[in-house]
């Protein structure tokens, strides 16, 4: 069997294993299409289509539908961070069946029910995880397949490397994602390798011509070395990868005393992450969208260390494909 054909491009229906992870504030629908359009996945990311983007989500996949009528993913965080939230994200799930969405990256809390209703209509759902743990409540909710998050990964890492990530989740019997530190052909051949049945990039792909990112991101990934990333838990309570800038090198990368403090109450968590979230997607949306005046965050992993320079999702995903022909 081809490196190119795994049990994950025969659940996605793909072409090439790899798939354009869900970013906010970056998943603009031309970014989507292109990835999909190439052979690989590009999946949505609904809060970043609609409040960074401006398209009514129904409106915003119809458009990736004129650009390619290729497989496209859907991302469902699946935290009950609020009712309010919860019923958003099962009426945009809703709406991206009826648009013929068949293939769902669930993060956080229990996919139960989203596994539900893609199953009954015949799609595959996989989720994030860090760790055995994780992995274990998501099979025991009925997912087809694992997004393995490791320690080389952008915004939320994991805590183990891709290597140390396989051999705890190998053993169960569901095809395996390596999200982390894939930034080069040479890194997409060595996790299939492994034994992971595809990969997800993030990083490598805002530094593509479709992604409407700011040139001053992309810059800063292209010149970026892997010692350039750091974890700052001033985004959002929790450690997040982000680009060494001289903003982050001035204001430091732990939250003060008061937060920490908040972060371990019982209740004041709760807060705090909230205060957090909100803050965070401010910054992020600006910084991304507007570059370095706004003096904020640039999320990216380790992969930075292999992209150099600003090419089509087309082009990436060629490249990639045609190395593990090799």
């Amino acid at each position: 069997m081809s490196r190119l054909e795994t049990t994950f491009t025969h659940d996605a229906g793909i072409d090439v294993p790899l798939i354009c992870g869900a970013m906010y504030p970056c998943s603009n629908p031309e970014l989507v299409a292109a990835a999909s359009k190439a052979g690989g996945m590009g999946i949505v990311q609904p809060i970043s289509m609609i409040f960074v983007h401006k398209h009514d989500l129904r409106e915003g996949i119809q458009l990736i539908r004129k650009l390619t009528d290729k497989p496209i993913g859907f991302n469902a965080i699946v935290e009950k961070s609020s009712k309010i939230y919860e019923e958003r994200m099962r009426k945009w799930i809703d709406i991206a069946l009826e648009e013929g969405v068949r293939f769902f990256i669930t993060a956080l809390g229990n996919p139960k029910w989203v596994v539900d209703k893609v199953h009954a209509l015949g799609g595959k759902v996989y989720h994030d995880v860090t760790d055995r743990k994780w992995a274990e409540k998501a099979i025991a909710g009925g997912v087809d397949g694992l997004i393995c998050v490791n320690s080389r990964a952008g915004g939320h890492a994991g805590e183990k490397t891709p290597e140390e990530l396989y051999d705890e989740l190998k053993d169960l019997d569901v095809p395996l994602i390596c999200a982390g530190g894939i930034g080069s052909e040479d890194d997409f051949v060595r996790a299939l390798d492994l034994g992971y049945a595809g990969v997800q990039m993030g990083t490598r792909f805002i530094a593509t011509t479709e992604c409407h990112a700011h040139d001053d991101y992309k810059n800063a990934i292209i010149k970026a070395q892997e010692d350039d990333i750091v974890l700052t838990d001033k985004i959002s309570g929790v450690p997040v990868a982000v680009i060494k800038t001289p903003y982050i090198e001035k204001t430091g990368t732990k939250a003060g005393w008061l937060s920490r403090k908040l972060l371990r109450h019982p209740k004041g968590k709760h807060y705090m992450r909230m205060f957090y979230s909100l803050k965070s997607i401010w910054q992020l949306k600006h910084a991304s969208l507007k570059g370095m005046s706004y003096k904020d965050f640039f999320q990216a992993g380790k992969s930075v260390s292999g992209v150099r320079a600003v090419e089509s999702a087309e082009d990436v995903v060629e490249r990639y494909a045609l190395a593990a022909q090799n």
